[in-house]
């Protein structure tokens, strides 16, 4: 599931190509990608324009001209491919946005969506959402603010939305083996010298993934050469099996809460 480093660098790349640019065009060959009705849905969008690109979270909201906002989660295995109908990606798309002779196709959404709301109804949506971990105001002391009194294991915690927004299965495990903790360490039990080594991790692997552009499996374009860098960045995710790149120990995938988990039990520990 695409996660912060990646829904910030598609944040980048659509501010930089589509701001001010008339949606000509709107195609829609999932239904339930949507929350209304389709023709309602195309007319909605037609004519207008995107003034803002935002992310909150896991999430994309599209400022239109006139208030309203397109919001957008990927879920499992979205994809977004900009470019003219001759490098149309090969996959089913859900949604397909034309911007004059470029279209930004939305694909693999599955329980994904992009739905157009009211800046009432975009606020309700975002409004139990956690605090954003890269903002300039989240401090050492803010972060431990939002563990204390918390209980449970640290993966659990760090990919709950409404403690903290952004973080998913890949980066807590990153940040996990980051800040040399266990991903079963309970929360409760973290020292202080420990939350503070949390902290460090998350603003570090978050930081450096966003930089060289995420995980995502495909290019956001032709000639985009950055996005999906941090497939090879990976010190444990999907690498089971693999010998640590710190110590030469083993990573073990296990699960945890229906979650898959990776982690050297060599050079991680419960503090």
């Amino acid at each position: 599931m695409p996660e912060l480093p990646e829904m910030e660098n598609y944040r980048k790349l659509l501010s930089q190509h589509l701001i001010n640019v008339p949606i000509t065009g709107v195609t829609v060959n999932r239904e339930k990608t949507i929350n209304m009705e389709t023709a309602d849905f195309v007319n909605g969008l037609v004519g207008a324009r995107i003034v803002f690109v935002e992310r909150r979270a896991k999430h994309i909201l599209f400022h239109l001209h006139d208030g309203r906002r397109l919001l957008l989660h990927l879920m499992l295995g979205g994809l977004l491919f900009y470019g003219t109908e001759q490098e149309r990606p090969d996959r089913t798309t859900q949604v397909e946005l034309a911007f004059g002779e470029h279209i930004l196709y939305f694909m693999g959404l599955r329980l994904g969506y992009l739905h157009l709301l009211s800046v009432k109804e975009s606020e309700a949506a975002m409004g139990k959402l956690g605090p954003e971990l890269l903002d300039r105001r989240m401090t050492a002391e803010r972060f431990a603010g939002l563990l204390k009194g918390r209980r449970g294991a640290l993966k659990s915690l760090l990919v709950n939305q409404h403690v903290m927004a952004g973080i998913g299965n890949c980066y807590a495990d990153e940040i996990a083996f980051e800040a040399r903790l266990l991903p079963s360490t309970l929360v409760q039990n973290l020292s202080p010298e420990a939350v503070t080594r949390l902290y460090d991790s998350v603003r570090k692997v978050l930081t450096e993934a966003t930089e060289i552009g995420g995980y995502m499996e495909m290019p956001f374009m032709t000639g985009d050469t950055v996005t999906g860098s941090y497939n090879n960045a990976c010190k444990v995710y999907d690498r089971g099996g693999e010998p640590c790149l710190r110590g030469g120990g083993t990573i073990l995938k296990t699960e945890q809460s229906g979650r898959k988990v990776f982690y050297c039990p060599d050079c991680q520990h419960d503090a």
